[in-house]
């Protein structure tokens, strides 16, 4: 071999070497679907996915760096099932989904692409997990509260308006976490005396009616349950409870910073920046199945004084002084 040719050649090993290093210590660019049961632009929807993202960003993951998220928003069974079916097709690493409704979606959709739920009451009881130690398949996630939850919204309204008799509850038909939450409540209203009608939130127009209609005899109150259909409806739901002087009781906090009287419930935030913990894991090679669900440890009592006033109710002191947040 010439003198030249060899120089050439090892003037270029020498470049190339360092090149293939770079290319073979690359990190791979992973992929995460992100399944929103609330409308694209939702100021809550943003909350909880800059809370998964900053989460993720301190465990190492930035976004066009060594992750890629693919969204999907929207409200109601048949849009549900086809984002379900769009995610699944672009085959990601780990599915985030939010709420039973999509968590079944997604589930039916594959039993082999990991999904972190969160945001999902009883999943054992809804068939995604066999256990909550032990969820035994592709899915596991994070569980804001038991059923029993439920009936504390009931307690909650007798101890603001302890002359509600009447109570009407905010339903969902179409998703199965509606129903589970009414039948405690409807328990619960038989052991203190109070009736129960329920309120499809799916049809605004219907919605106005029939509130309309409850309003119209004495000693009524509301209130809005856990559900994905509630969430995105909560601004027609709090106004008409204040145009009818309705008391209300509410599942989450954002409600009741958006006007609501009073809320209780977990902070679903804090569930996405605990996802982010389980996506972590799963990317770096756990199984979900076994990956406990984890539950809920913290409710919040919110309560908004200035909406008690326009309603025209006092608010115990008892109560305000449990309050994680009362606002002025």
């Amino acid at each position: 071999m010439k003198r030249r040719e060899f120089i050439a050649l090892v003037g270029g090993a020498a470049i190339g070497a360092p090149l293939a290093a770079r290319a073979q210590g690359a990190a791979p660019m992973r992929r995460i679907g992100v399944l929103m049961n609330l409308p694209d632009g939702d100021p809550e929807a943003k909350r909880r996915i800059d809370a998964f993202l900053q989460s993720l960003s301190e465990l190492g993951w930035s976004v066009g760096k060594n992750i890629h998220v693919d969204y999907r928003y929207g409200v109601g069974p048949q849009i549900v099932k086809k984002n379900a079916a769009d995610l699944v097709a672009l085959v990601p690493d780990v599915i985030l989904a939010n709420a039973p409704q999509v968590v079944l979606a997604v589930q039916q959709a594959t039993h082999t692409i990991p999904v972190v739920f969160a945001a999902v009451t009883d999943p054992v009881a809804l068939g995604l997990v066999q256990s909550l130690a032990r969820p035994g398949g592709n899915v596991t996630g994070f569980s804001p509260a038991e059923l029993g939850l439920s009936a504390k919204w009931l307690e909650l309204l007798k101890e603001i308006a302890p002359g509600v008799k009447r109570v009407a509850v905010f339903r969902a038909a179409s998703n199965p976490a509606s129903d589970t939450q009414i039948a405690v409540i409807e328990t619960a209203a038989r052991s203190l005396g109070v009736e129960v009608s329920l309120i499809e939130v799916s049809e605004p127009a219907a919605m106005e009616r029939d509130i309309a209609a409850f309003a119209s005899l004495a000693d009524g109150g509301l209130i809005a349950i856990r559900t994905s259909e509630d969430v995105a409806a909560r601004g027609e739901i709090i106004a008409l409870a204040a145009r009818y002087r309705l008391p209300a009781v509410y599942p989450l906090r954002f409600f009741a910073t958006g006007g609501g009287l009073v809320s209780y419930g977990p902070d679903i935030v804090a569930e996405y920046r605990e996802a982010a913990g389980y996506v972590d894991r799963i990317l770096k090679g756990a199984n979900p199945a076994d990956l406990p669900v984890q539950s809920a440890s913290k409710f919040e009592l919110v309560i908004n004084l200035k909406t008690a006033k326009e309603v025209g109710l006092t608010i115990p002191p008892t109560l305000l002084a449990t309050a994680d947040e009362v606002i002025e």
